[in-house]
């Protein structure tokens, strides 16, 4: 079975797209670490953890993405 290739202005609007989605994902990666820093430091130890746990979901899709450019 052959594998078929992508022509080039069809790779460069998957590479965007891409980019797009990680960008997104860091964003919302500086938003929880805000807002988890600023209800810890408020007193409120019970959001760390779910803060953490998106955190982590966030870089595992982002590792995923970028690894996908890679190969590719």
């Amino acid at each position: 079975m052959t594998k078929r290739r992508f022509s080039r202005q069809q790779r460069t609007t998957v590479v965007y797209g891409i980019v797009c989605f990680v960008l997104i994902l860091v964003a919302l990666q500086f938003w929880l670490l805000t807002a988890t820093m600023n209800a810890w430091l408020g007193g409120d130890g019970a959001v760390v953890w779910p803060g953490l746990g998106a955190s982590v979901v966030c870089l595992l899709l982002n590792v995923g993405l970028l690894r996908y450019l890679r190969e590719g």
